[in-house]
C-alpha cells in the first residue's frame, strides 16, 4: 500500500537539470563513516575467502555450491541489508547497501545470484506484499535458508514485458488461479525455492503471484549454455496447470507493471554499483600486470601508449563512483525524510527509488559501459594472456557483456530517460519550456541569465556545465515543441532522443565528479581526471547536439542552432597527455586502483 507524504525539501529527481547544486555539496566516499568501511570489509574478505577459491567450482555450477554460498552470505547479514529489522533485516542505508553491490561486484557469476536474489527477488515482496507474505516470506529471504528467482521475461515478451502471454484462470472452487505458459532467462531458476511470477489473469489483467518451486505443474528446462556468467543458473520455467492460491497474489490484480517496474528501479542502480566494484578490480589487476610484464627490457607500465589506458580506466571509474555514491547520498536523504514524515521504511525505499528513476538509469548504463571498457582494455593489456582462458581476464570480458542487456538495455534505459523526463514536464514538475525560453533570449538578444554571484573554484567548469544543461534545454524545448503541433513523433525519433539522453547522462556525471573535486580532500590527480573527463564530454555534447539537430530541426535553422551549440560547448583546451600520465604514474606507483 502506498504511502502519502508530503513534499520533501531536498534533492528530487530531476533536480539536477534544473538547479545549480552549491560547491561540493554532494555525497563522497571520503565520507564514509568506520560502519561503512567495515561492510565493505566483510563483503570483500567473503568474496576473496569463499568466493575466488571456489570460482572454477562455480563456473561449473557444481550441485549445491552457489546455494550453500548464499546461505553462507545470509548469516553475514549481507542478503538482508536493504530489508526492516521487523521482517529479520538488518536496515542498513542505502550507502551500505551500495558498498555491498559495490563489493560483491567482484564476484563474477556469483554475483547475478546475489543480485536476482536481493534485489527482483526479495523486492516485490517487500514492495507489495500483504502483512501476512512479508512475515512469512522475508526472514527466512534473508538468511538464505528461502532462495528467490523472478519470472518475467517470455519467448515473445522482453522489454515489452506487457506482452506476456502467460496466463492466470480462477479455478471453479475460486481458491486457486490456473496458471499456464513459458517464462525464460531465469536467474536463479535451477536452485530457488521461491518464483516472482508475472500472468495475465483471464489474459488480460497482468498480475504477480508468488510461487512455491514445489507447485504441481512447475517445472524447469535446461541451463541454458550462456556467453559468460556461466556460473549462475539460467532456465526455462514452465507452468502447466499450476495452481497457486488466491491468497499468493502479489499486490493488486491488473497492476503487476507497478511491481515490475518498481523494483527494476532499484535494480538498475545496483546492477551498475556491481559494475563500479567489477570495474576497480579489473583496474588493479591491469595495472599489476602492465607493471610485472616487460617488453624491450622495460615495464610496458613505462610506455605512454598503456599510460593512456591505464589513467582511461581510472576517470571512468572516478567518475562512476563519484555519479554513483551522488544518488545513494539523495536517496538515503529522501529516505529520512519520508520516515520523519511517517510513511515506513520499506515504503520509503520504494518511493526514493521511484523519485530517482531516472538517475537510476543513468547508473545502470554508465556501470554497464564503464565495466565494458575497462575490461576490454584489461584485455589489450594482458595481449595474448587476455585471451586466454587460463587467466582471469577472459572471463571476466564474457561475463561483462550481459550488464548491457540485464534489468532493461541500455538502449531501452536511454529511452526511458527521455520519457521520464517529457512526463515530469507534462505534469508540471520540470519545466523544459521556460528553461528553453531563457536559452533563447540569451543566444538571440544577449541577454545573460543569472548563474549566481558565487565565486567558484572550478569557475571555468562551473560554466562550461551550464553550458551542456542550455544546449539540452535548447533541444528538449524545440522537440517537445515539434511533439505538441504533431510535426515530431517522439515514439519513433529514437536516434535523437538517445542522442539527448546521452547529454543528460554526460551532464550528470560532469557535474558529480566536478561537486567531488570541490571538496578540499580532492587530490591534484583527482582535478587532472575532471579536466580530461571536461574536455570529452563537451566533445561528446557537441558531437550529440549536433545530431540532434540534423534530426529534427528544421533546416532553415540549422545554423542558429550550431551557432548556440558551438558556443555553449566550448571548454578550453587540456593538455591531456599530461594528466593522464599524471593519474597513470600513481596507478603504476601504488599498484592498484587508489582513488
Amino acid at each position: 500500500m502506498e504511502t502519502s507524504i508530503k513534499k520533501q525539501e531536498s534533492v528530487k529527481g530531476c533536480d539536477f537539470l534544473l538547479n545549480e547544486t552549491k560547491e561540493g555539496q554532494t555525497y563522497t566516499p571520503s565520507q564514509f563513516t568506520e560502519e561503512h568501511r567495515m561492510i565493505k570489509q566483510t563483503v570483500d574478505e567473503f568474496v576473496s575467502e569463499r568466493i575466488f577459491p571456489n570460482a572454477d567450482r562455480i563456473e561449473k555450477q557444481e550441485q549445491g555450491l552457489s546455494s550453500s554460498l548464499m546461505e553462507e552470505i545470509g548469516t553475514l547479514g549481507i542478503l538482508s541489508a536493504h530489508i526492516p529489522e521487523a521482517y529479520g533485516g538488518m536496515q542498513m542505508d542505502f550507502i551500505s547497501s551500495s558498498l555491498i553491490a559495490e563489493g560483491m561486484g567482484t564476484a563474477g557469476s556469483f554475483s547475478v545470484s546475489y543480485n536476482a536474489h536481493t534485489g527482483i527477488g526479495m523486492l516485490p515482496i517487500l514492495y507489495f506484499g500483504t502483512e501476512e507474505q512479508k512475515t512469512n516470506y522475508l526472514p527466512d529471504l534473508c538468511t538464505g535458508k528461502i532462495k528467490a528467482s523472478y519470472c518475467l521475461t517470455e519467448p515473445s515478451s522482453g522489454s515489452d514485458a506487457l506482452a506476456a502471454k502467460t496466463r492466470a484462470d480462477l479455478s471453479e472452487d475460486g481458491k486457486n488461479y490456473i496458471l499456464n505458459g513459458q517464462k525464460m532467462w531465469i536467474s536463479n531458476a535451477g536452485f530457488a525455492d521461491l518464483f516472482i511470477v508475472f500472468a495475465k489473469i483471464d489474459g488480460e489483467k497482468f498480475t504477480g503471484f508468488i510461487v512455491s518451486k514445489d507447485t504441481p505443474g512447475l517445472s524447469l528446462g535446461a541451463e541454458e549454455d550462456k556467453l559468460g556468467i556461466k556460473g549462475s543458473s539460467t532456465r526455462q520455467v514452465f507452468f502447466e496447470n499450476a495452481l497457486v492460491p488466491i491468497e499468493n497474489i502479489l499486490g493488486e490484480i491488473g497492476k503487476g507493471h507497478l511491481i515490475a517496474f518498481n523494483v527494476l528501479n532499484i535494480g538498475r542502480y545496483k546492477l551498475g554499483v556491481s559494475c563500479l566494484g567489477g570495474a576497480k578490480n579489473l583496474s588493479t589487476l591491469s595495472v599489476q600486470y602492465a607493471n610485472e610484464r616487460n617488453q624491450f627490457n622495460q615495464p610496458i607500465s613505462n610506455f605512454g601508449a598503456i599510460k593512456h589506458k591505464l589513467a582511461e580506466q581510472a576517470i571512468r571509474i572516478y567518475t562512476l563512483e563519484s555519479s554513483s555514491y551522488r544518488i545513494a547520498g539523495w536517496m538515503d536523504d529522501y529516505v529520512k525524510k519520508s520516515v520523519e514524515e511517517g510513511a515506513s521504511y520499506g515504503d520509503s525505499k520504494r518511493i526514493a527509488a521511484d523519485e530517482f528513476a531516472l538517475e537510476c538509469s543513468i547508473i545502470k548504463i554508465l556501470g554497464s559501459e564503464v565495466l565494458d571498457y575497462v575490461v576490454d582494455e584489461a584485455v589489450q593489456i594482458y595481449g595474448g594472456m587476455g585471451y586466454s582462458e587460463e587467466g582471469l581476464i577472459s572471463r571476466a570480458y564474457r561475463d561483462s557483456r550481459i550488464n548491457r542487456i540485464f534489468e532493461g538495455t541500455n538502449e531501452i534505459n536511454r529511452l526511458l530517460i527521455l520519457n521520464l523526463i517529457f512526463k515530469r514536464a507534462m505534469r508540471g514538475k520540470l519545466d523544459i519550456v521556460s528553461k528553453a525560453s531563457e536559452v533563447q533570449s540569451e543566444l538571440t538578444q544577449g541577454k545573460q541569465t543569472q548563474e549566481g554571484s558565487i565565486e567558484y573554484k572550478f569557475a571555468e567548469e562551473r560554466n562550461t556545465l551550464s553550458g551542456f544543461k542550455k544546449i539540452l534545454f535548447m533541444l528538449l524545448g524545440y522537440a517537445g515543441q515539434k511533439a505538441l503541433n504533431k510535426s515530431l513523433e517522439l515514439k519513433t525519433a529514437q536516434e535523437p532522443l538517445m542522442n539527448l539522453s546521452d547529454i543528460v547522462t554526460d551532464i550528470f556525471t560532469a557535474e558529480s565528479v566536478l561537486l567531488r573535486v570541490e571538496r578540499p580532500e580532492a587530490s591534484p590527480t583527482e582535478i587532472s581526471m575532471m579536466k580530461v573527463l571536461f574536455q570529452d564530454t563537451a566533445f561528446r555534447v557537441y558531437k550529440n547536439a549536433f545530431e540532434v539537430t540534423g534530426s529534427i530541426v528544421d533546416e532553415n535553422m540549422y545554423g542558429a542552432f550550431i551557432s548556440g551549440i558551438k558556443k555553449l560547448s566550448k571548454y578550453p583546451i587540456q593538455n591531456t597527455m599530461m594528466h593522464r600520465r599524471e593519474i597513470a604514474d600513481q596507478l603504476i606507483a601504488e599498484n592498484q586502483y587508489c582513488y
